[in-house]
């Protein structure tokens, strides 16, 4: 069986560092999962308030 690219749907996007695809923020173009997103947020420029 050929599986096919999926157009919409969980499986649609993948996170960009680890392959994940529960979780995704793709906002603004980041394409990461939640947890890698907490990972190197500070890195890219993101700041957390209180």
């Amino acid at each position: 069986m050929i599986s096919l690219p999926r157009k919409y749907g969980k499986a649609a996007k993948k996170c960009a560092r680890c392959g994940d695809h529960s979780a995704m923020i793709s906002r603004y173009g980041l394409n990461l999962c939640r947890q890698c997103f907490r990972e190197i947020a500070p890195k890219i420029g993101f700041k957390k308030y209180n």
